[in-house]
């Protein structure tokens, strides 16, 4: 008669057995026993004595064992009311060779071989080793993928790095006193919130490394590995900036701005920097959401800093540094682009000098573009086209995308107050009155407003910042793509820093030193990776990058005309 904890588990046993299969215990048995196939009306397998050759063990999962009384039987940690699911004979466990590959391996006799009990710890412990090893293999994509410096500056001093070539390099102290240099990051962070709504993005995760709290403390180690003095966040949960982001970055010597989305979303962008190095002039949120124009029914923004570097070199210069994440919607390419000319409307407003000339500019964010969309060829080169354009098409997204719809001329309506050219009219028009001190200027200005007005029926929009891209897009040696973001679903590049160069920048494009007071000169990059790269560390997130997205990081001299 079987103990009642053996007939309580056959209850529970459901994957039936075969005539063939065996289990031998861990301690030695007299005789064994086979299972008949199992019978729904029986309450445990019917036992049948047979010798056999090969020696059969439990499944790994079944654990360690202990002694059942009044039986050979050891099992530990075993409850009564557990329900253990065998798999099937000729299945493959991960980890392990088919049973029935062991089978044959055993030998073809039915009775065990003496040296075959007498190394049941051998057993035991090949495999605790192939647990061991298996366990080895779903953890072989931890670990870094590591990011190299580019330098573009002999006499960059390139920021601490130490956690990707343990370099420094040497500043000279001569030249920092006369000129001005720093770093700037821009990181999407991942909102807990986001990556609850979209799990699906992330089946490739192990759920640990989802958490917040898991997650928090990577983000935080990698802002002060970095060590930038300016940064640019997006997707900032409101909750996590006031009760952890805010006040660990103050301890790191940042003041922070912050800018939450409107409506229900819980998350937005911070711009911070580092009080060491920059003191704050002006702080400028942008609501994208207009409630009285049905195109602009989405809560995304932007935030506008205007910062004066503490430098004595540069005691009247002064940078603005504007930070936003676009909408994502790939179909909605009319959004994207109007989203885009009312961020630029604020930075010329705020980067404007009473000399009518521009402050250096930092644009960071996710943009939702990829490179080489109409969007991203309208912030770099200034000018756009859009005349028969479809919606779907402006982000470039997609490769087929499904909005076909062609955008309207003009895109926005006028009493949004922004002209073809990316500024607010009001300030455009008191402009031109300002000008004018006479009947001849006034009809002059009356001129230029008609001409304004003609623009915003034609298809071309227009900006003035002549903007350079810190980042190539592409690796020169192969043409791979860099990739900025990396989940279930894609890996592609939608952050970016653009940044007004100085004329004597390489990436300066032509007429620059027309419109800017002096400028900015590109000394260096943290490199980006490719999407094997990052897939060799399981994407994005994975035990040491905690968001889908990369830190895009650049460092700038400040020039000084």
């Amino acid at each position: 008669m079987l103990p009642r904890h053996i007939q309580r588990l056959g209850r529970d046993w459901i994957t039936p057995w075969n005539g063939s299969q065996l289990l031998a215990l861990n301690s030695p048995v007299s005789s064994c026993m086979r299972w008949a196939r199992h019978c729904p009306w029986a309450s445990f397998p019917l036992p049948v004595p047979a010798d056999f050759s090969a020696n059969w063990s439990l499944p790994p999962f079944f654990g360690p064992w202990r002694q059942f009384q009044n039986s050979n039987w050891q099992l530990n940690n075993f409850t009564q009311s557990s329900c253990f699911h065998l798999p099937n004979p000729s299945m493959k466990s991960e980890g392990e060779e088919p049973l029935t590959k062991k089978r044959r391996l055993g030998g073809q006799h039915d009775t065990p071989a003496p040296e075959e009990e007498t190394n049941s710890s051998q057993q035991k412990e090949a495999l605790r080793l192939s647990v061991a090893q298996n366990e080895e293999k779903r953890s072989s994509k931890k670990g870094t993928v590591k990011r190299h410096w580019e330098y573009f500056c002999q006499h960059s001093r390139t920021m601490k790095v130490k956690n990707f070539e343990n370099k420094e390099a040497v500043q000279n102290n001569t030249e920092s006193e006369a000129k001005f240099e720093f770093t700037v990051m821009s990181y999407n962070i991942l909102s807990q919130n986001l990556l609850e709504d979209n799990y699906h993005l992330y089946k490739h995760c192990r759920q640990q490394l989802l958490i917040w709290t898991y997650r928090f403390p990577n983000i935080l180690q990698e802002i002060k590995q970095l060590d930038a003095d300016v940064l640019c966040l997006q997707e900032v949960q409101e909750d996590h900036y006031r009760t952890e982001i805010k006040s660990s970055l103050e301890s790191l010597g940042y003041h922070c701005e912050y800018k939450m989305r409107t409506g229900r979303k819980p998350d937005g962008c911070a711009i911070c920097f580092k009080t060491s190095k920059f003191s704050l002039i002006s702080s400028n949120p942008v609501e994208f959401f207009r409630h009285d124009i049905p195109l602009l029914d989405r809560d995304n923004v932007g935030l506008v800093l205007l910062l004066q570097p503490r430098s004595p070199c540069t005691s009247n210069a002064a940078v603005c540094v504007a930070n936003t994440h676009l909408l994502y919607n790939p179909r909605r390419g009319d959004i994207k682009l109007t989203q885009l000319a009312m961020l630029l409307a604020e930075i010329a407003s705020v980067a404007h000098q009473k000399d009518g000339a521009f402050c250096p500019i930092i644009i960071c964010g996710d943009f939702n573009s990829v490179p080489g969309s109409p969007l991203y060829k309208f912030i770099k080169e200034g000018k756009l086209n859009y005349e028969g354009l479809a919606i779907g098409k402006v982000s470039g997204q997609e490769q087929f995308p499904r909005g076909q719809r062609i955008l309207s001329i003009p895109i926005w309506p006028k009493k949004l107050g922004i002209s073809q050219n990316c500024v607010y009219e009001v300030k455009q028009q008191q402009k031109e009155e300002n000008e004018g001190e006479n009947s001849e200027a006034a009809k002059l200005g009356n001129t230029q407003e008609i001409v304004i007005a003609s623009e915003k029926l034609s298809s071309k929009l227009q900006h003035h910042f002549k903007l350079s891209s810190v980042y190539s897009h592409y690796f020169p040696e192969t043409g791979t793509p860099e990739v900025t973001t990396c989940h279930s679903r894609s890996a592609v590049t939608v952050d970016y820093i653009f940044y007004s160069a100085a004329s004597s920048d390489s990436a300066a494009q032509p007429g620059a030193e027309d419109s800017f007071h002096g400028g900015l000169k590109l000394l260096g990059r943290l490199a980006l990776l490719t999407e094997k790269d990052l897939w060799t560390v399981n994407g994005l997130p994975n035990e040491q990058n905690s968001s889908d997205h990369l830190p895009l990081l650049a460092e700038f001299r400040l020039v000084v005309r």
